[in-house]
């Protein structure tokens, strides 16, 4: 605004001082009235090309401002300006950076305590469901084998089956709690567990199952652990209840500066349209921001579906699974 101003003044100053020169008269000669149009002229040129000069930035900052996207971690922070901005272009710059900063920690703050707090309610339903429900059923097997035993021949053949029934709501019972709760990622990490969840996945559903672990994946840390075998639970998920699959492939990686998690099918794929109205990629997806993960998926239908993880090691935030 000062630049303005004074552009605004030097021009009155010098149609001033070249009338006087000139001495000229407004009301005697037109060459005084040419002067000052001119001068006029000159103002309002200069008023334009100030202006745009000024506003240019501002109008940059605030169409990357519209394309702000906190789905991407750390993209926003990035936001370029245009070098030797108006100094309060700038400042309007570094406090968007702020807020964006602000909302991002908030953000991954709620999410890891929405998460958390999941995770908990999963180990807590998993210990009642494996030390009280486990318990009865067993307890009501137990005593229909006693009854079985003693029970007359026409009954032996009916008992029999309740008790099939039972052992196979026990073994449905135990492979819930397994999902909720997987002890395999407790006891022995990310890598055993992940291949004990592909071989059963293989087994319940008739897939040909592939898992390939490369690098030191017990060295990585405990949340992204948990993010990953999280997300690629639901894409496994997925894929033996929505694809038509013959053929699933995990693969997981652990390298210098990341981890990388890839599971892909060769089944019958899906659009965005379908994506959006469910198959858990928006949970995916939040999971993947908590530990500073980008999350991409691929597919195409009748192609097949890839869905990647890839965290970057040192940068996660600490989310423990408890319980």
């Amino acid at each position: 605004m000062t630049q303005v101003l004074v552009v605004n003044l030097l021009v009155v100053v010098a149609a001033v001082v070249a009338t006087m020169i000139a001495d000229l008269s407004l009301s005697e000669t037109p060459e005084a009235a040419l002067v000052l149009g001119l001068a006029i002229a000159l103002t309002i040129v200069s008023n334009l090309f100030l202006l745009q000069r000024r506003f240019k930035p501002l109008e940059d900052l605030i169409d990357q401002m519209e394309r702000a996207d906190l789905s991407r971690p750390g993209a926003n922070l990035r936001l370029a300006h245009s070098p030797g901005s108006p100094e309060e272009v700038e400042r309007l710059h570094h406090a968007f950076i702020r807020m964006l900063e602000r909302l991002e920690a908030e953000r991954r703050r709620a999410s890891s305590a929405a998460l958390e707090a999941q995770e908990e309610e999963r180990a807590r339903v998993a210990r009642d469901l494996h030390d009280e429900v486990n318990q009865s059923l067993t307890g009501l097997l137990l005593r229909l084998e006693a009854a079985r035993e003693k029970s007359p021949p026409a009954l032996a053949g009916e008992l029999a089956e309740i008790r099939a029934l039972g052992n196979q709501a026990l073994q449905e019972l135990l492979a819930l709690a397994r999902q909720l709760r997987p002890t395999a990622l407790d006891d022995l990490g990310l890598k055993a567990a992940l291949a004990s969840h592909v071989t059963e996945l293989g087994r319940q559903s008739g897939i040909r199952t592939t898992f390939e672990a490369e690098g030191d994946i017990a060295s990585v840390p405990r949340d992204v652990q948990i993010v990953a075998y999280r997300v690629a639970q639901e894409a496994l998920s997925n894929a033996a209840r929505h694809s038509g699959a013959a053929q699933v492939r995990v693969r997981l990686e652990h390298t210098d500066g990341a981890v990388e998690l890839s599971v892909a099918d060769d089944g019958r794929g899906f659009t965005f349209d379908q994506a959006s109205r469910g198959l858990g990629l928006a949970g995916m997806r939040e999971r993947a921001l908590l530990v500073n993960g980008d999350l991409r998926v691929e597919s195409r239908p009748e192609v097949g579906t890839n869905v990647r993880l890839r965290v970057p090691i040192g940068v996660t935030n600490d989310v423990r699974e408890r319980g």
